[in-house]
């Protein structure tokens, strides 16, 4: 855990040995705090109850002694290492997030914030962790902005307004994919020319490449990323590329993995929406609903969500409510309003053994719902320019 939170660059955190000290003894958070020199301490215990282990954790607050968060879970202890692999990479994901909201909070209330791009950065990656919409994404890239000009030196700064122009590409909220797409490469470069191992770097380089059509090179980048650090991002986005690369089995292993991490995630639409992807591709058709409802549930923003469950509702036959998803898609993205707009915003998805997958499955329903091939004319509504539905899929 030690090493592992010394990963993330926004956090100082002591040595084990030094944190070792208190082990098994009753000492306050505020003392700890006052002896060592930290704001937060994290406590925890491990039961292990047959071949069962319960994890309790809790993360508070050294300045106040106040309760930030708390969390506890079971996993099976049969396996040590795969034990040890579950606990510490759902804690960090937890930890993360929640030491980002907090400290984000403790510094907009005392003021600390005011021209100290440390704090103006974490609190960029509060508001990026929320879900995901346009909003949350412009007032992140603000703060990161405001960040980077008081501080040029700031990785943190430079890696999320890097992310923050290729996830507003991804949630199609950005018209400027070009040079949006050429200064995020430039801040990536520079990060790793100071630091080749940062692991949100990593992923932002990840989310670029495929972005850019370069799958592999997307693959190779994300794939470097468990090794370093059990990052619930980073294994969604590995899925995300193996999606793309027309491998919808081992993609629905890291979603899935990724789901198990952080269960209770803001974000955690996004895994549905690939896996319920996934799904739809191999031809699971109830799994795609099942997932792809609750990806829609989760963040009713996503236009692409709501494509791929009219796609799945087509397929299965849902005539009505697919008419309804794919009119919600492009009510949120009015440019993708046919599959020739669909190439022209997501030119990533170009592999031929994906295009293969999808011709069958994905193309098929969206058809069946009504999605024209071509742009309807101008003035008329996209969707008065539809097809006749088609049987229901065997």
């Amino acid at each position: 855990m030690t090493t592992d939170l010394s990963w993330t660059p926004e956090f100082f955190v002591i040595s084990r040995s030094a944190a070792f000290v208190y082990k098994g003894k009753s000492v306050d958070a505020k003392q700890i705090g006052r002896e060592v020199g930290v704001d937060y301490v994290v406590e925890g215990s491990l039961r292990a109850t047959g071949s069962r282990l319960q994890v309790n954790a809790q993360l508070i607050d050294a300045e106040t002694g106040a309760h930030v968060w708390a969390d506890r879970f079971e996993t099976d202890g049969n396996d040590l290492s795969a034990a040890e692999a579950e606990i510490t990479g759902r804690l960090l994901w937890d930890l993360r997030l929640n030491l980002f909201a907090a400290a984000s909070s403790r510094a907009e209330q005392d003021g600390r914030s005011d021209g100290n791009a440390k704090t103006i950065a974490m609190r960029g990656w509060s508001v990026f962790h929320r879900p995901r919409s346009a909003a949350n994404i412009q007032e992140a890239l603000q703060l990161w902005e405001r960040a980077l000009e008081i501080d040029p030196r700031s990785m943190s700064a430079k890696i999320g307004i890097a992310l923050a122009l290729v996830s507003n590409f991804w949630h199609g909220w950005s018209r400027s994919f070009e040079p949006d797409e050429a200064r995020a490469e430039r801040l990536l470069l520079e990060v790793f020319a100071v630091d080749p191992t940062d692991i949100t770097a990593r992923i932002a380089m990840g989310i670029l490449r495929r972005l850019q059509g370069r799958l592999d090179e997307s693959r190779i980048e994300l794939e470097s990323v468990p090794a370093l650090d059990r990052n619930i991002a980073g294994l969604r986005q590995l899925g995300a590329t193996l999606v793309y690369l027309g491998q919808p089995e081992p993609a629905i292993q890291h979603l899935e993995r990724s789901i198990r991490l952080s269960p209770y995630e803001a974000n955690i639409g996004l895994n549905y929406a690939y896996v319920g992807l996934c799904h739809l591709l191999l031809g699971h058709l109830d799994k795609a609903l099942n997932h792809l409802r609750m990806a829609r549930t989760s963040n009713p923003r996503i236009y692409i969500v709501h494509l791929y469950l009219a796609a799945a509702l087509g397929l299965n036959g849902d005539f009505d409510d697919a008419r309804t998803a794919l009119a919600e898609g492009i009510r949120l993205k009015p440019e993708v309003d046919s599959l020739v707009a669909w190439r022209t915003y997501r030119p990533w998805e170009a592999d031929p053994r994906y295009l293969a997958l999808r011709a069958q499955t994905l193309d098929v329903g969206l058809h069946r719902a009504g999605f024209p091939v071509e742009a309807a004319p101008p003035g008329t509504h996209p969707l008065a320019v539809s097809v006749t539905a088609g049987p229901r899929a065997g």
